[in-house]
């Protein structure tokens, strides 16, 4: 039916609590638009189900009313029906393997896909995501898993009162621990041999920013990469350091003595090569922000850390706090996600071994998949508002009409990946993907 929109409740994992229509929005789009909504009941969506009942929505478990299906997270094979639309996270766009049977079953069920990640202006940049929040999540849950490390090695500082993002009832709440524990370093300072504290950021998008934002909470000096060398001597004591990636931090041209060039590196990243490790040894704890695929160096090797974890004496790095979270990516060591009830894990070089925990041989590797559901309020408030301006649109689109012919805005229609079971033009090289 037009005019109507479905929430689906959210089933991927149990910690996921997030949504993308909130009650405010639903009764925006109600009041103002004249919409239908149907909100799929849910005790663990972090607005209550009274809530949309107050907001003018319908709730109930059967979706079939709706021309489209609203979502965070992957959904399951069973829902995608003939003829309806289904706007959501799918993972899909790198011909991601373990989400293939999904966009397979799209296919074949003769369903449309629109992805948030593909929804871009015409300069390719993203409008609809819940990076801030997976960067402010993230660096929360370094920080705490820093402390943690730290304890553990009998190295007790501030960062051991902080805690997973999770544990916060809001993000002032956690802003505020993070805070405390920041003032209690200012003024006591870290214990001897311990400084400096370097954190290191890669990137300097919303993620980045996001992560930057709760590192503002701490006392910190920014420091430029190629002086990390130079922070061994006299270290202040009452501050941590902060120094952030960007692209000519981290790769070199193959040819010797070539300049840097970022649109040649974008576009031919093979005549480039990582110099990261270089700055590796001087990182108490590196966050990961970067968008990676295969066309690009690595950031941090297996190879690197076995170098760097052979010595007799324990490396300045504890923590890779892989907000990015690429399986095998960026971060090599990134060998599997986690969830927030077990979140971090130490990597042992040596033997390519994991355990779970801060304790063993090797850096302390954080993953968590879905870190802005650590903060769903405030993620799920931020992402609706900027989803709001789509949905009347879709609501009232016909979508039964040839892909060349669907009146869409572009930003949605090249986020559209498959139009009525058939991949659209831009997407068409997942076919590929599919038959692997």
């Amino acid at each position: 039916m037009t005019n109507t929109i479905a929430v689906r409740r959210e089933t991927k994992s149990p910690w996921e609590r997030r949504t993308a229509v909130t009650p405010s929005l639903a009764r925006k789009l109600v009041s103002e638009s004249g919409l239908q909504i149907l909100v799929q009941p849910s005790a663990r969506r972090v607005f209550p189900d009274n809530d949309y009942v107050h907001a003018g929505a319908r709730l109930t478990g059967d979706l079939s009313e709706a021309q489209v299906v609203i979502g965070v997270k992957e959904m399951p094979l069973e829902i995608f029906q003939r003829d309806v639309v289904y706007v959501f996270f799918s993972h899909v766009i790198k011909g991601q393997p373990y989400n293939m049977p999904m966009l397979a079953k799209i296919i074949e069920r003769g369903s449309t896909l629109i992805d948030y990640e593909t929804i871009c202006d015409e300069n390719g940049q993203r409008l609809i995501f819940f990076g801030r929040y997976a960067g402010l999540a993230g660096m929360i849950d370094t920080l705490w898993a820093l402390g943690q490390r730290l304890k553990h090695e009998g190295i007790t500082t501030p960062l051991a009162q902080i805690e997973q993002a999770v544990s916060y009832s809001s993000l002032d709440e956690a802003k505020s621990a993070v805070r405390k524990a920041g003032e209690k370093i200012a003024s006591n300072g870290l214990p001897d041999g311990l400084p400096p504290i370097v954190v290191g950021v890669s990137g300097y998008g919303n993620v980045a920013g996001g992560a930057r934002e709760i590192l503002a909470e701490l006392p910190t000096r920014e420091v430029a990469p190629e002086a990390l060398g130079s922070l061994s001597h006299e270290p202040s004591p009452h501050c941590l350091y902060q120094t952030t990636f960007r692209e000519e931090h981290l790769v070199e041209p193959t040819v010797s003595g070539a300049a840097f060039d970022l649109q040649d590196y974008y576009d031919h990243p093979e005549n480039y090569r990582s110099k990261f490790d270089d700055h590796l040894p001087h990182l108490t704890a590196l966050v990961n922000c970067i968008y990676w695929d295969a066309r690009y160096p690595r950031l941090v090797t297996i190879e690197r850390l076995r170098e760097l974890y052979a010595g007799p004496e324990q490396p300045r790095l504890r923590v890779i706090g892989d907000i990015s979270c690429d399986i095998g990516g960026a971060i090599e060591c990134t060998v599997k996600s986690t969830e927030p009830a077990d979140p971090v894990y130490v990597f042992d070089p040596a033997d390519e071994s994991i355990s779970s925990g801060v304790e063993g041989h090797g850096p302390v590797v954080l993953a968590v998949e879905i870190l802005p559901a650590e903060l769903p309020r405030e993620a799920s408030e931020e992402f609706s508002k900027a989803l709001a301006h789509f949905l009347p649109l879709l609501a009232g689109t016909d979508f039964s009409v040839p892909f060349d012919e669907l009146d869409l805005p572009p930003e949605l229609k090249r986020a559209t990946i498959v139009h009525r079971g058939q991949l659209t033009p831009d997407y068409a090289h997942l076919e590929e993907y599919l038959e692997e």
